[in-house]
This record gives C-alpha cells, sequence and structure tokens, in this order.
C-alpha cells in the first residue's frame, strides 16, 4: 500500500450519496433470497456480478429493482444497512446520510413501516457499537408520478422524527425535477430538507430546476452544471454542494474514463463539490476506492483530498458544532500526516 493509499485509507470522511438499496452484495442478496424462498434469475454470485455490464443509468435500474425482491422483512433491511456500516467503520466513514427508495419497497407489498424500521434500528446500533452518525434520507421515484409520491410522503409523516430530509432518483431523463414541485412544498412545510439528483445524465436545467423549483439544499451529482457558466457562477456563490460520485459516473458512462471526470474542473471553479459512492454494490467501489480512483487519474494532493473530506463535513446536515467536531478529527488527522 502506497503512502496516498494510507493517507486515503485513514482519513476522517463523511458520505453523504449512498443508497443504502445499492450497496445490497451479491452474496448477501443470494442470502436474503435463501432466506425468504425467492429465486433469482442467476445461478451463482458469479454469474450475478457478471450481469453488472451497464450502458447507462436505466440498464443500472434494470437490475437494481430486480435484486430488490429479495427484501422483504425488517430483519433484511437491517443485515442490509448493518452490512453496509461495518464496511465503511473500516474506511474511516464518520458520518453517513443515506437514500432509501419506499415506493420500490411498498410498491411490492412490503408495509413502509418495515423498511424504515430495519434501517433505523441499525443505524442506532451503528452509532452504539460502530461509532458511526448516521442520517436518513427518504427518495421519491421521478419515473412515477406525484400522486405517488405524495401518497410516500403522507406515509412518512408518522416517522419525522426518524428522516431528516426528502431526496429525487431514479430514471433522470424525461423526469424534471418540476414535476414534483408540489410534493417537495409540502414536504419543506411538515419540515423535511430537500435534495434532488440533477444533472448526471439531465441537462444543466435539471439543476436549476431543482435549485430554483424544489429549493434543495444539496445537488446529487450535478456534473452537467458545468455546461452553463451562469449556473456554475450561482453555486459556487451560493456554497450549494454537490455530492458527485466517480465510479458510478464510470460505470453508468456518464465519462468516458476517469481523467476526464469534471471534478478537478469543479474544484477549480470553486464548487463546494463532495466525492460519494452512490450504489458500491454495482459500481465496485467504497467511497475509499472512490477517492483512490479519482486521486490516481486526476492527480489530486493531499491538501486536495483534505478539501474534499472538509466539504463532506461542510455538506452534511449536521448541526454547526458537530460539523466542527468532526473537522476538528480531520484536522488533527492531516495535522499528523502532512509529509
Amino acid at each position: 500500500m502506497n503512502a496516498m493509499t494510507t493517507f486515503i485509507e485513514g482519513l476522517p470522511k463523511a458520505e453523504l450519496h449512498l443508497h443504502i438499496e445499492g450497496t445490497l452484495e451479491p452474496g448477501l442478496m443470494f442470502e436474503i433470497g435463501r432466506r425468504n424462498a425467492i429465486d433469482l434469475p442467476f445461478a451463482s454470485v458469479e454469474g450475478l456480478r457478471a450481469a453488472y455490464r451497464f450502458r447507462n443509468l436505466q440498464d443500472f435500474l434494470d437490475i437494481y429493482y430486480r435484486g430488490l425482491q429479495v427484501l422483504l422483512t425488517e430483519r433484511d433491511f437491517y443485515d442490509l444497512t448493518w452490512a453496509y456500516l461495518e464496511k465503511v467503520s473500516k474506511q474511516n466513514v464518520l458520518h453517513t446520510e443515506i437514500f432509501f427508495d419506499p415506493q420500490a419497497h411498498t410498491g411490492r407489498g412490503v408495509p413502509f413501516a418495515t423498511v424504515i424500521g430495519g434501517i433505523h434500528r441499525a443505524l442506532l446500533d451503528g452509532r452504539e457499537k460502530l461509532g458511526i452518525s448516521a442520517k436518513i434520507i427518504m427518495c421519491f421515484l421521478r419515473h412515477l408520478d406525484q400522486d405517488d409520491a405524495m401518497e410516500t410522503l403522507d406515509q412518512a409523516l408518522p416517522y419525522k422524527d426518524r428522516i431528516v430530509a426528502v431526496g429525487l432518483d431514479s430514471t433522470e431523463t424525461g423526469h424534471p425535477p418540476d414535476k414534483f414541485k408540489d410534493v417537495f412544498d409540502r414536504a419543506r412545510r411538515e419540515g423535511f430538507l430537500a435534495v434532488a439528483h440533477a444533472g448526471e445524465e439531465g441537462p444543466a436545467a435539471y439543476v436549476w430546476q431543482a435549485v430554483d423549483v424544489l429549493h434543495v439544499a444539496r445537488v446529487d451529482h450535478g456534473n452537467r452544471c458545468l455546461d452553463d457558466e451562469a449556473l456554475v457562477g450561482h453555486l459556487a456563490r451560493t456554497r450549494m454542494p454537490l455530492t458527485v460520485c466517480p465510479l458510478s459516473n464510470l460505470k453508468l458512462g456518464v465519462v468516458k474514463d476517469l481523467k476526464s471526470h469534471p471534478l478537478r474542473e469543479m474544484m477549480e471553479k470553486d464548487l463546494l463539490v463532495t466525492v460519494n459512492s452512490d450504489d458500491p454494490a454495482y459500481f465496485g467501489g467504497y467511497v475509499n476506492e472512490n477517492y483512490r480512483a479519482v486521486q490516481q487519474a486526476l492527480g489530486l494532493t493531499k491538501g486536495q483530498l483534505y478539501g474534499l473530506a472538509r466539504n463532506s463535513f461542510r455538506a452534511s446536515f449536521l448541526g454547526p458544532l458537530e460539523k466542527e467536531a468532526f473537522i476538528a478529527r480531520l484536522d488533527r488527522y492531516v495535522a499528523r500526516n502532512r509529509a
């Protein structure tokens, strides 16, 4: 292990763009499938991994939703979340803000309470046993209509103390953020913060809509913001965070290779960017693998990696004192590893 890899491994960091369903590793998928007597259309773990060749976002979503069929009980959602927490606790992730997609489960008959119950219980254990701080973000599926999202918001209201924000994910192309204006307006009135996937495959105009129509506190992905100079200026001035996912972008064909990834340009334009893993079981790497990949491809320095980690805490939904405590811990680590 070289010095830069060692530095990344020990770097205290937060993860802000992580779909908990996207952490369902093939081995766990088969284990839960057997437990629930659900047959998967793959002969083995190796056969399932071999299917992870995606040309675009929709190719990925097709297999992603198929895998979710094994998740039925609160134990399943607990095991899924706990497996993620155990993995990232070894990567020095101190805080995580995880997405979940309730419609992907309630639409097949799994109660909302089952989903949130398992995830929440695992996060409580993660804080107690692993020392990981966590928050939950509930996403609406943008390929479904706003009425369905409204119904999901109704189901979430009894769990407001467990959910910090609402988000927007799934198929971006053809489903602009303003399609969900009313449900986001209502969610904010109910006290939820807001985030939204925008500018991954969709145009810069979708990022504008996420900011101006949905009034998000963070933009998830945001790569295409670079197509619009005025948008870049606005995002920089307002310190709007962008949760960038390099290996996801590579795996889904958003970029041809990581050397052409826009992360460096975003940093040079003073955008508040963070590095995250998105759906790591499908895209070949958790957060440290993403840090390592962009460091090698873009030649990032320790100082730039520090800036990305610092941004991850600054962009989080933690309170000011919690942010400062984590950043102080980061600063102490970097001070010990300046060479």
